[in-house]
């Protein structure tokens, strides 16, 4: 999978939140200062061409809508990232977290816990 500018990044997650969308709508969620309607309407035909947003043309309105889940990017972002920088072990990935102290105690004990249950499988 085609990996995503922060940008991009940033419009995808207003577009998984909301599902169906005009460009207008998203401009509307962004921080300020807001990037010109153009800009965005260019953005949105990048993200069409790697494959991440269709559309639906009502007249001159598109209503565009993501063709990649949230978490199939999700698993393909993850899996991209500790195969390139943790040798493609999730152990190096799961032991630089807790070295880096990144993980609460909480996220640690939740953790074991999943890892038990894998366990049992």
């Amino acid at each position: 999978m085609e990996r995503l500018t922060e940008t991009e990044e940033q419009l995808m997650h207003i577009i998984w939140s909301m599902e169906k969308v005009l460009i207008r709508e998203v401009l509307e969620k962004l921080p300020s200062p807001k990037p010109p309607y153009t800009t965005l309407a260019s953005h949105f035909r990048q993200l069409e061409k790697k494959g991440f947003l269709d559309h639906l043309t009502y007249g001159n309105t598109y209503q565009y809508f993501p063709l990649v889940s949230k978490e199939a990017y999700q698993k393909s972002s993850t899996s991209q990232l500790i195969n390139n920088y943790f040798g493609g072990s999730a152990k190096n990935f799961l032991s630089f977290l807790v070295n880096e102290e990144k993980l609460s105690k909480e996220e640690i004990t939740e953790l074991k816990k999943l890892i038990e249950q894998a366990d049992k499988k």
